[in-house]
């Protein structure tokens, strides 16, 4: 049996026309959904995420602010411009990238942020809306997730999903995601005894605990569909050669390109195993900007009354 991939890249693809659709729209009705990315300091990866939020906010046709400010920034001054950014009508979603400063308190700046604008949903407000199923703003890898498996046509209802990891931003919220689309579901953690054999109990698997091809193949019922969301980067020829049961391939891509990414799935024990699954790279990731720009038109939506049942259309 050969595993079908789900293709991350090419749901990320169908969403944005539709999401460049819907601007369109809002645009003939006068609305034109704005964001504003807020980065403290000079973390090359986090100008790297920032920079590529406000290019696809620019190709979607949003409007879109990008507020840099120095490392040495307090938590006072990031308040008040958060403060300042929720008073801002043309501002429908504040993004402030993650991680902070170590002298800025971090949950006071999130929780600053109005509910209306948390367009990573994060607020406890908005958490607060995911569990009892009402209408808003839900964590963008989460949110991918489910359109990675809504998308590919995998059945949720009635499916046994087990999710491993239990972090506030994917896997607490991807849980209470497959809960209301009727699975029935596990969270597994570090201390779930016997892990392997409660994942394996999983239609749908989801692994995000952030660990290196942790989840191998005795982790994965026959045919299950596994949704890798890890992001591990391999540098040296010991961690590849750990890893891989066939390391020819990744240690030429090591040499050539200084690094090999790999997720929290043993990429070889996933082919073989699961019936589908996300690949690392181009499978979750691709949808995280892309629910973000969701989230943006979702909430330029629900601030002036336009709602609608979904981010995007199906």
């Amino acid at each position: 049996m050969t595993a079908r991939i789900l293709d991350g890249t090419k749901i990320r693809d169908t969403i944005m026309e539709e999401l460049a659709e819907q601007i369109r729209d809002l645009k003939g009705a006068g609305i034109t959904p704005g964001l504003a990315a807020v980065l403290v300091g000079e973390n090359p990866a986090s100008q790297i995420y920032v920079r590529s939020k406000v290019k696809t906010c620019e190709s979607l046709g949003l409007h879109s602010e990008k507020i840099e400010w120095p490392a040495d920034t307090s938590t006072e001054r990031l308040l008040q411009l958060v403060r300042d950014l929720n008073s801002r009508d043309e501002i429908d979603g504040i993004l402030v990238q993650l991680p902070l400063p170590p002298q800025v308190d971090t949950k006071a700046i999130l929780e600053a942020v109005s509910p209306s604008k948390d367009v990573d949903g994060f607020h406890p407000v908005n958490i607060g809306n995911l569990v009892s199923g009402r209408l808003g703003l839900v964590p963008c890898t989460p949110a991918g997730i489910i359109e990675v498996l809504r998308r590919s046509g995998i059945t949720m209802q009635g499916a046994r999903a087990v999710v491993i990891g239990r972090s506030d931003i994917v896997g607490k919220p991807v849980a209470m995601l497959l809960l209301h689309n009727h699975a029935t579901v596990t969270i597994c953690h570090s201390k779930t005894r016997d892990l392997a054999t409660v994942a394996r109990e999983g239609d749908i698997l989801v692994a995000a605990m952030g660990k290196a091809a942790f989840v191998t193949g005795e982790f994965i019922k026959p045919g299950a569909t596994v949704i890798d969301v890890g992001i591990n980067r391999l540098t040296t020829e010991e961690e590849v050669r750990r890893i891989f049961h066939d390391p020819a391939p990744p240690l030429e891509k090591l040499r050539s390109k200084g690094s090999v990414l790999v997720g929290d799935v043993q990429p070889e024990d996933v082919q073989e195993k699961a019936g589908a699954y996300t690949p690392v790279p181009g499978g979750v990731g691709p949808l995280t900007i892309a629910m973000l720009m969701a989230n943006t038109v979702q909430a330029a939506r629900l601030r002036r009354g336009v709602h609608r049942a979904r981010l995007v259309d199906d």
